[in-house]
């Protein structure tokens, strides 16, 4: 089974943990690298590329379903709601940690960290959550992968950089300092640290990708999309989501919140839900949140990254 990938170091490990997943109960796959919108243009923030929503899956889908390649691995949180039905996500990989971290060269906290101190964030939920919580800092766009990224704050670029510590865990990189992110002040994007292996739909590999299915990360993780699928704000846009399973399994602790991109204003919601009728109850949470004011936070936001991807196209001509 041929299993489609973008060409970063972080999408080539999660990759390859899946395939050795998939081997271990006696399947055998390869690998093809693609390269998508989202890693060519690294030279901008990511709502500026292209839809601002699934840069790095959307050619992954299209090339899915005209080659015939069976399997893809996506960071969960890139996926966009609506996908084409010949495409399946079959599998929802054991959740990693779903927090962000900060990084800086001196082990400071976020709150230790000096006014105008520069911290390095392309996200716009990141940025708004920074504002929300130190508006004395000053916020500066941060692409490239992780290896590019650690070399700017090295470099001192950066005071500080925002990453998702998933991804450093992933890498293996558990040696390097940093300071998560409290979920209360910094909720984090819905499906932070989760993988979606997606399958096509028709072939072996569903049924195979299936036998790697965690009920419980695919419970949260949809009870984090349902609470936020009507703000419609696609994964660019100020919006975090939380859902973790209590103790006791019977109920779950959900949170999300959408931001003003400067982060001065925001909505939230914050409840602990039974498991038993949890999709109802998600989706009742959703509205709350759009009717508070989140989905006007919401279109303010579409709004702002269509103003500044115009901007940026009027520049090159």
């Amino acid at each position: 089974m041929i299993i489609g990938t973008r060409g970063s170091n972080l999408a080539l490990t999660q990759t390859r943990h899946v395939a050795k997943l998939l081997e271990e109960k006696g399947f055998v796959t390869g690998e093809k690298i693609i390269k998508t919108d989202g890693d060519r243009f690294t030279d901008r923030p990511l709502y500026q590329v292209s839809s601002g929503v699934g840069a790095f899956v959307r050619e992954l889908d299209e090339i899915m379903v005209s080659d015939g390649i069976e399997i893809a691995v996506h960071s969960m949180k890139d996926l966009p709601t609506e996908r084409p039905p010949q495409l399946i996500t079959a599998a929802v990989i054991k959740r990693d940690s779903p927090f962000d971290v900060l990084l800086t060269k001196d082990g400071k906290t976020i709150d230790e960290m000096p006014p105008g101190s520069v911290i390095g964030t392309s996200s716009l939920r990141r940025k708004a959550q920074l504002l929300r919580y130190r508006g004395d800092l000053v916020i500066k766009d941060l692409r490239g992968n992780i290896d590019t990224r650690l070399r700017k704050l090295d470099e001192g670029q950066y005071d500080g950089i925002i990453l998702a510590e998933a991804g450093l865990e992933r890498m293996g990189w558990d040696h390097i300092v940093r300071t998560r992110l409290p979920i209360d002040d910094f909720c984090p994007s819905p499906n932070q640290g989760t993988v979606a292996v997606v399958a096509l739909a028709g072939t072996p590999a569903v049924e195979a990708v299936s036998l790697l299915n965690d009920k419980n990360s695919e419970i949260e993780t949809a009870i984090e999309r349902l609470v936020v699928r009507d703000l419609e704000g696609g994964c660019t846009t100020p919006i975090g989501a939380f859902a973790k399973f209590d103790a006791n399994g019977k109920t779950i602790f959900v949170r999300a919140e959408v931001l003003s991109v400067d982060g001065s204003r925001s909505i939230r919601i914050s409840e602990h839900i039974l498991a038993d009728n949890w999709q109802e109850k998600a989706a009742e949470l959703g509205k709350q949140l759009a009717a508070s004011g989140g989905k006007d936070l919401a279109e303010e936001a579409i709004e702002y990254i269509r103003v500044q991807k115009e901007a940026k196209n009027a520049g090159k001509e």
